[in-house]
């Protein structure tokens, strides 16, 4: 039996004997490696971050100490020696381990996470109620180099600093988020790194001026006074020991022997203490560490070649097609400029970038400075195209109604990852932008039926002079005919698909291509003939079509892959209600109001009914007629 299997908490793991850490760290990464080759998921991450993993769960008494991982990424060492090694095989499927930090999964995952830069905030909070409580444990925040870019994990470092409770932050360095960093404070952790020389040299130092009988401290006393003024020139680590932190480090991250050492010496700090460590994403696995991009969130692979499976040709990625027609408006318009926030790869923005490199700009993970930004360039004649997911854009709230909206600025905001996002889970489906977005007065919100439609939406959105949000879903298109020109379409305008004379269906997105299916296929069934809108907009609703359709005792079902709560179905009944039409019956599909689990896409839509077969289920019983003969016609559906 191997080391790993005898570990089932990191109470076993504080049982075996310190020089053995080594070969359970191959052991686990072979296991990773092999387990993550079967599921895909987020593999670099957790690779560089595997002895790290192991010498804080080693030297903490977890669950008693608190562990706040930033993220999640990293997370899947952590998972794998806190008791969920024998279920890891589920991992990110329906009803399996969690892909992220998971309050209710575990009592080890103290805090949960999907989005960056929260760690520091939520360590500092605990670490306050714990001194308010009376209680003695110790807090532990661990934030990698990319996290750290947020704005909010700034804000976490200004207050934790000035707090001064004990606290302990691990600063996980190894120059990536997702994508390479970018910005001043990735140049700044390069110089700390180039300055480690100095710190060995001060307490070398300090070591030999207290060894001097009697006059000792007074000397280091006029040393330090020195120091103080000398290391504001060459050490680069003074912000963190200005802002109320110890620095430690930088250390390696990859040594057992170092990181169980400093961990052991400043556990116990009565003050606030950053180590700085330094690993490498990826680690250990060759392919990784060559193209951690790549490898960052894997799709199943073989271990040995690095080969990933192959997927069947198909259509384009809704990304790929948004990507592509962004470059081709922005060769024609010198005003068009390209922003993601730390997502040029996941957004599609890494073409542009290659394209038209002067007009990319990835701010890093700081999605509110990303759409200020945005907003300063609309002032200036820019046309800013602000391309993020939809839940990280939830991030940016404020900046979206204040600088944005309120000043009627012609920001684009591109939406990927619409809808249930599958894998990922809560923290990641992009289910309230519907419902976000509409309120703002002047808001232009659309969403495509289709991939071709969607190069014609982004048209609309840039030729639009007030703010415009366009979202679409993760994952391919229907493999329509994509080409022409993208121009522009009449905006608030919905367009009709199918007739009938037994009830209405409007749906908004993809949600329109499946609806017009399960209204055909209900047709040539024997059931109800209905009529079916490609609503196209959000905001503002094609209000005048909805009056013409209506008459007293009409039925109405809405279908949208987002929360019921304020959405599409929302903006259609509040249009109902206005037009006083007698006897309109409304049913709405969409996200019920709950948090929707993670698993895949398919799984997901078929248990709210947003698939073909739960649209003609719930159709059928919200429009009853006489039951007609079945009619032999196959029908096309997703590609």
């Amino acid at each position: 039996m191997g080391l790993l299997e005898k570990i089932s908490s990191p109470a076993d793991l504080r049982k075996i004997p310190e020089e053995a850490l080594p070969d359970l760290a191959e052991e686990l990464r072979r296991f990773l490696l092999s387990s993550v080759s079967q599921t895909g998921g987020h593999l670099a991450s957790g690779l560089g971050a595997l002895e790290l993993t192991l010498a804080l769960h080693y030297v903490f008494d977890t669950p008693r100490d608190l562990l706040v991982w930033d993220v999640g990424h990293q997370c899947y060492p952590h998972k794998v020696i806190t008791g969920r090694r024998e279920r890891f095989h589920t991992l990110r499927t329906y009803g399996g381990v969690s892909g992220f930090l998971k309050r209710e999964e575990s009592e080890y995952d103290t805090f949960n996470a999907g989005h960056a830069s929260t760690s520091i905030s939520a360590a500092l909070g605990m670490a306050v109620a714990r001194d308010l409580r009376g209680e003695d444990y110790r807090v532990v925040a661990i934030i990698g180099d990319g996290g750290l870019t947020g704005g909010m994990a700034m804000e976490g470092l200004n207050q934790a600093g000035y707090l001064g409770r004990r606290l302990m932050l691990i600063l996980n360095d190894n120059e990536m988020s997702i994508s390479p960093n970018v910005g001043a404070m990735q140049g700044y952790l390069n110089r700390i790194i180039h300055g480690q020389p100095y710190r060995r040299l001060k307490d070398e130092v300090e070591r030999f001026l207290l060894s001097i009988p009697k006059v000792g401290e007074g000397m280091l006393k006029l040393a330090k006074q020195a120091e103080h003024m000398a290391k504001q020139l060459v050490v680069p680590g003074v912000l963190f020991e200005e802002l109320g932190f110890k620095y430690v480090g930088p250390i390696n991250g990859h040594s057992m022997p170092q990181l169980v050492a400093t961990l052991r010496e400043h556990k116990d700090s009565n003050h606030p203490v950053l180590v700085h460590v330094v690993t490498r994403k990826g680690k250990g696995y060759e392919p990784a560490e060559a193209d951690p991009v790549f490898w960052h969130g894997a799709t199943p692979f073989s271990v040995e070649t690095g080969e990933v499976a192959k997927k069947k040709p198909g259509p384009p990625s809704y990304t790929k097609v948004f990507a592509e027609t962004l470059i081709e408006l922005a060769r024609k318009d010198p005003r068009i400029v390209a922003i993601t926030a730390a997502m040029p790869e996941g957004t599609g923005l890494d073409l542009f970038a290659k394209a038209i490199p002067e007009r990319f700009f990835d701010v890093g993970i700081c999605e509110q400075h990303a759409v200020t930004f945005a907003a300063g360039l609309a002032t200036r004649g820019q046309r800013p195209v602000v391309a993020i997911y939809s839940t990280f854009l939830q991030r940016a709230y404020d900046q979206i109604f204040h600088d944005v909206c309120l000043m009627h600025l012609p920001v684009v905001f591109v939406l990927d990852r619409g809808g249930l996002v599958g894998a990922d889970g809560p923290t990641h489906h992009g289910v309230f932008d519907l419902s976000y977005l509409r309120v703002f007065p002047e808001m232009l919100v659309m969403a495509p039926k289709d991939e071709d439609e969607l190069r014609h939406m982004l048209a609309t959105a840039v030729a639009h002079n007030r703010p415009a949000a366009l979202r679409f879903p993760r994952g391919t298109g229907y493999g329509v005919p994509v080409g022409g020109v993208p121009r522009p379409l009449p905006v608030g305008k919905a367009e009709g698909l199918r007739r009938g004379n037994d009830g209405l269906i409007w749906a908004v997105g993809t949600m329109a291509s499946e609806a017009l299916v399960a209204a055909e296929r209900l047709s040539v069934e024997g059931g109800p003939n209905l009529a079916v809108v490609n609503a196209r907009f959000v905001k503002p609703l094609d209000v005048e079509l909805l009056a013409a359709q209506l008459h007293p005792g009409s039925r109405l079902m809405t279908v949208e892959e987002n929360a019921l709560a304020g959405g599409f179905g929302s903006a259609v009944m509040e249009a109902v209600s206005s037009l006083k039409v007698p006897g309109v019956e409304v049913e709405c599909l969409g996200i019920p109001d709950e948090f929707q689990p993670h698993g895949s896409q398919e799984i997901l839509r078929a248990r709210l009914d947003l698939d073909v077969e739960g649209i003609m289920r719930r159709a059928r019983a919200f429009f009853p007629v006489a039951i007609r003969e079945p009619r032999p016609v196959s029908l096309p559906h997703r590609a």
